[in-house]
């Protein structure tokens, strides 16, 4: 029976501190870990992401579930309830106040809807792991939400339809998804600092790689010669030989004799160091911090996955490059997710319309009104003036 407090549990008052970690570390055995208040490894959680290291899953996939799994636990301290003792209510309860709590998510309105989908997905999966080892609850707390049994007309089968969505999963509204403009990619460009950064910039518009993918080459990677650069690819793992625009290999060449002399060179070294000494490879978080602080001076707001849209935005815009290239170059499994690059970006759809409305020819001057009126009286009667 499900107590009161459970079912009219207050989450916009409830105080979650910040409490236990993610840790980390080059133990490949272990490479991520979630600790709890005492710095102690919380154990089920160890079984979850060993779980999804034997089934492939990238260190930095593991660090992304296990902050997720960290909000949930965080959660449950706060309630002071055990994770095998919770039921539909406690998840019930979580989804909200990722929902309604100011600072939940770093803003005043909670997490992102796309980022609660996240959360429920992986505590989801967290529990059926342990339901099927029988480490856990019988019944996962988080349920699933019961489609219809058999599709309509013309309907394709997929999750939602099958019955394995959440069912405190959110609605994530789709959107375009955010990019530069050339003229706001060109104030940028010029407001880097250096020919690394020239380069790295350059690299991320025309190759549309991941951050992180670029940022793990190796001079072995990089072949002038044929105008390409390999990368690791995200999820699957596999080296991909891509394409890059001859100026990214001009800046490149520049950078790479600004550092001669000054870092070990060799086929395994890594392609982007630290500009100071002692010169160790560049870090996803120092590169992000870089290209954020350019974005700030000139007033632009852009991450380094921004530079990944607009390269597939320019790609999938161009007449002559077939779509289905631009899936492979952008490592995606299905050609319904490159599609949406196709579509305007709204900016550059406010300015089509607003060009058309002046294209327009413009309202007709009203005839002069019949003998016997007033065209003062006709003007306040009807709100329009003559020209």
């Amino acid at each position: 029976m499900v107590s009161s407090e459970a079912a009219v549990r207050e989450v916009a008052s409830l105080v979650v501190p910040p409490v236990g970690r993610v840790l980390v570390s080059d133990d490949r055995n272990a490479p991520v870990q979630l600790l709890d208040p005492r710095d102690r490894r919380v154990e089920e959680v160890a079984v979850y992401l060993a779980d999804l290291q034997g089934a492939g899953r990238a260190t930095s996939t593991l660090r992304s579930y296990a902050m997720d799994l960290l909000r949930w636990y965080r959660f449950l301290w706060a309630l002071e309830l055990p994770w095998d003792r919770v039921d539909r209510p406690e998840a019930r309860d979580f989804c909200r106040w990722l929902a309604v709590v100011p600072g939940a998510g770093g803003t005043s309105t909670g997490l992102a809807a796309a980022t609660r989908v996240h959360a429920e997905s992986v505590v989801r999966g967290f529990y059926e792991v342990h339901r099927e080892l029988g480490s856990g609850p019988v019944l996962n707390p988080f349920p699933v939400q019961r489609g219809p049994a058999r599709p309509r007309a013309g309907q394709v089968l997929d999750r939602k339809t099958t019955g394995q969505v959440g069912r405190y999963r959110p609605k994530v509204p789709r959107r375009t998804p955010r990019s530069l403009t050339d003229d706001a990619f060109n104030l940028l460009f010029a407001a880097l600092g250096n020919d690394r950064d020239r380069a790295l910039v350059a690299f991320y518009v025309s190759t549309g790689a991941r951050a992180s993918g670029l940022l793990g080459a190796t001079e072995s990677d990089v072949d002038p010669g044929s105008q390409t650069i390999w990368v690791v690819r995200k999820g699957t793992r596999v080296r991909q030989e891509l394409p890059a625009s001859p100026d990214a290999f001009v800046w490149l060449r520049l950078y790479q004799q600004q550092l001669h002399q000054r870092a070990p060179a060799g086929r395994r070294q890594p392609l982007w160091r630290s500009l100071r000494a002692p010169y160790g490879p560049l870090s996803y978080h120092g590169a992000h911090r870089m290209f954020r602080r350019v974005a700030a001076r000139v007033g632009v707001d852009a991450t380094l996955h921004v530079l990944r849209h607009t390269a597939a935005f320019r790609m999938a815009q161009d007449p002559q490059v077939p779509l289905c290239d631009v899936q492979w170059v952008l490592g995606h499994a299905s050609l319904s997710t490159t599609q949406i690059y196709t579509t305007a970006r709204p900016e550059e759809a406010i300015a089509a319309m607003l060009a058309h409305h002046h294209r327009r020819p413009q309202r007709p001057t009203p005839p002069p009104p019949a003998p016997g009126y007033r065209p003062e009286s006709l003007q306040m009667l009807f709100g329009r003036s003559r020209a």
